[in-house]
């Protein structure tokens, strides 16, 4: 069974628990400049947005790599950035799409999200369940849960919601 974390902003409230987590667990030490998890501050609108490395099936990091650093773990889908091979050139920093490989200036390599091993410490951190691990054939039903919930009420004025449609 295939996980992956799943966001809902609308939870976070920016206590950076996530990413002290995630360096703790990742470097042994609370710095979350290191944390593979980071929490966008939009400031404007009054909102925290966790974000994260998402595996995409077609990581383009892992296809910009000169050196075959970043490699697919066959049974979880995850990309893994082995250390020995990093040469630290940053191209995967580039070509990803969603900025959320980091570049690690105390070891000269690149940093990105790997879920831990199967247990991300940002999920297991999170006071508010902002950032869960789920298996991945349920990812959206918790939204066509609420867009059910909403759909069968009606709003102030007594309107209903609109229903999708087919």
């Amino acid at each position: 069974m295939l996980k992956a974390l799943v966001i809902d902003p609308a939870k976070c409230t920016g206590c950076k628990q996530c990413e002290m987590a995630c360096s703790y667990e990742n470097e042994m030490e609370f710095n979350v400049s290191k944390s593979r998890i980071r929490v966008f501050d939009f400031h404007e609108e009054g909102k925290m947005v966790p974000y994260t490395c998402t595996q995409c099936a077609e990581a383009w990091c892992q296809q910009a790599c000169p050196v075959n650093a970043i490699t697919t773990d066959m049974a979880s889908g995850v990309k893994i950035v082995n250390e020995n091979v990093c040469v630290g050139c940053k191209v995967c920093t580039i070509a990803c799409p969603f900025g959320t490989i980091n570049y690690n200036a105390s070891t000269g390599k690149v940093i990105k999200c790997d879920l831990c091993q199967g247990s991300p410490a940002c999920a297991d951190a999170c006071p508010t369940a902002a950032i869960t691990y789920q298996d991945i054939e349920q990812t959206g039903f918790d939204k066509m849960k609420q867009w059910a919930a909403i759909a069968g009420q009606g709003d102030a004025t007594g309107a209903k919601a609109p229903v999708a449609k087919h």
